[in-house]
């Protein structure tokens, strides 16, 4: 039934239409023209500069639409009204379900991955950062980024009980300090008090006493400041790492036997804990700074082993670059198997170095014109999909690593899915990428494709969340003035406003020549309007000549 309705308005317009045409053919064509030999060259100028003027105005709205929501409204208004009246299907219609009822969570979402985390692979600030001031003028670190820094350090090794003890309140004003000389003569401060002696008192006779002579417990966090900050080599930090090592766990047992004999005592075991760990994956760091990578292997597993719920630090993201170093891919497998689970969050290092394995497995002899001619292999397509996963998680990536944009030293502080953490991946990456044959080759031919495979708009997911909005604005914060931020999802301008920017241009040059030229341009208008009528025309005498004169009369009069 709805067929045959459909059928029958088909055919109701055709006839309407072809009557209205047999209509406007019975105006002579001598009248159509003297009706044009009428018109004056004014009014054409009047014609063009009123339609350049309308479509300016749409021009503007739609500019200022697109700023405002990111979408056109012409392309909005024809997707959600004229598409269902034509019988189309919008194809946000199968997500509306799964969109309306994750609106509040997909913002939550898109909030919560703007949190911004510590770099894992985060240099030292007397050893790395400092020497690149020195030799460039320019800071690597921006205040945002080292006041989150000075926060992490208040978090991890201060707790509300260091007032007992003399240094460690020290060191709890030190990490607030914003000038760099201040926190460094603040560590030696603390350090200076342990060298005083503590007299505790033994009564041996009632009417006597002898003083014990004790020394006060070494200050782990002074150590790990100066060995942050005033060491000018990896090997004094490292020097400085092991004395805090000494002291923090001495620390750590003291405050392990004693742990459960109150809140305070928890908290100031948490408190070693987090030092001891701090202090360890420094040393495991240091280890492979100086090139001996497999020793900084151990320390890693072994701390890992024994704190493994300690999460916060990301150790296997250090273990993950160290094996790679080591070329030891089995490990590396072994390494990503535990921890790219569903469940666990992602990270450019994660994505990309489970992309990098698949690709070691074919690059080495990948075509693009032998793909192109007879298809992707099994192996050759579960390398695209891998790097199609990565460059989604982090499209900012492939740049830095195809060396189509200049690195810079990583922050302290990264935005996962930002410009940030595509600095800090590719900083100690992409040696290893250079070093599998063919891997940045085929990184190159299949990187791009991962903008069709996503749905439109780009901020929308397709393995992932959607693409978090406020990465931006955290880069920049996060990163240096000097380095240029990359931007994802850069918006396109809509195919309406360059054709109403077209439209107005066109018109406003037609009427300047218009005026400038009247007689010329009404010339050219004429001869466009009899070419624009001429195929009608053409159809026309067609149709007279076929129909009976009779039925044509009998026609035009209804």
């Amino acid at each position: 039934h709805s067929c045959w309705s459909h059928v029958w308005r088909l055919g109701l317009l055709f006839l309407v239409s072809f009557l209205g045409i047999m209509l406007l053919y019975e105006v002579p064509s001598v009248v159509f023209f003297m009706f044009l030999n009428t018109l004056t060259p004014k009014f054409y100028v009047a014609l063009t500069g009123t339609s350049s003027l309308i479509s300016g105005l749409i021009l503007i709205f739609e500019w200022w639409y697109f700023r405002k929501y990111g979408t056109s409204f012409i392309e909005q208004v024809s997707v959600s009204h004229l598409r269902p009246l034509l019988g189309g299907v919008d194809n946000n219609s199968s997500n509306n379900s799964n969109s309306s009822n994750g609106d509040s969570d997909s913002n939550r979402q898109s909030v919560s991955e703007c949190k911004v985390w510590r770099n894992p692979l985060n240099l030292f600030r007397g050893a790395e950062y400092n020497r690149y001031t020195w030799v460039t003028g320019r800071e690597p670190l921006t205040y945002y980024d080292m006041n989150l820094s000075a926060q992490d350090h208040q978090t991890f090794f201060t707790c509300d009980s260091d007032h007992l003890r003399p240094a460690d309140a020290i060191m709890q004003k030190a990490w607030r300090e914003r000038n760099p000389q201040a926190r460094i003569s603040a560590a030696h401060e603390a350090l200076e008090i342990n060298e005083i002696r503590s007299r505790v008192e033994v009564p041996l006779i009632a009417s006597s006493t002898i003083w014990e002579i004790k020394l006060l417990p070494k200050c782990a966090t002074a150590y790990i400041l100066l060995a942050e900050e005033e060491a000018t080599t990896i090997a004094e930090a490292e020097k400085l790492f092991k004395q805090a090592l000494k002291a923090g766990d001495g620390c750590y047992r003291r405050s392990q036997q004693l742990q459960h004999h109150g809140s305070q005592y928890e908290a100031q075991h948490r408190r070693d804990t987090n030092v001891l760990v701090y202090i360890k994956r420094r040393l495991a760091m240091c280890a492979r700074r100086l090139g001996r990578t497999r020793e900084a292997v151990k320390m890693m597993r072994d701390l890992m082993k024994e704190f493994p719920l300690l999460s916060m630090f990301n150790i296997h993201e250090n273990l993950l670059e160290a094996l790679l170093e080591l070329q030891a891919y089995a490990d590396v497998q072994a390494v990503l198997a535990k921890y790219d689970d569903i469940s666990l969050p992602k990270s450019a290092t994660i994505c990309y170095t489970a992309a990098l394995l698949k690709a070691r497995a074919v690059s080495d002899k990948f075509s693009p014109e032998a793909a192109s001619r007879r298809g992707l292999s099994t192996a050759e397509m579960n390398a695209v999909e891998a790097i199609h996963r990565a460059v989604e998680f982090n499209p900012h990536v492939p740049k830095y690593l195809l060396e189509m944009k200049s690195l810079i030293l990583p922050p302290e502080h990264i935005l996962k899915r930002g410009d940030s953490e595509a600095i800090a991946y590719a900083f100690f990456h992409l040696a290893h990428w250079k070093r599998v044959e063919g891997a940045l080759n085929l990184l190159h031919c299949t990187w791009e494709g991962t903008f069709r495979m996503i749905p439109y708009p780009l901020e929308k997911g397709h393995l992932f969340y959607p693409y978090p909005i406020c990465t931006e604005t955290a880069d920049r914060e996060l990163l240096p003035s000097f380095h240029e931020v990359s931007v994802y999802p850069k918006k396109e301008l809509p195919f309406f406003i360059l054709f109403t920017a077209g439209l107005c241009s066109f018109t406003a040059m037609l009427a300047l020549l218009t005026h400038q030229f009247p007689e010329l341009m009404g010339v050219f208008a004429k001869a466009f309007l009899s070419t624009l009528f001429a195929p009608l025309n053409f159809v026309m005498e067609k149709v007279e000549s076929i129909l009976p004169s009779s039925l044509w009369h009998q026609l035009t009069r209804i």
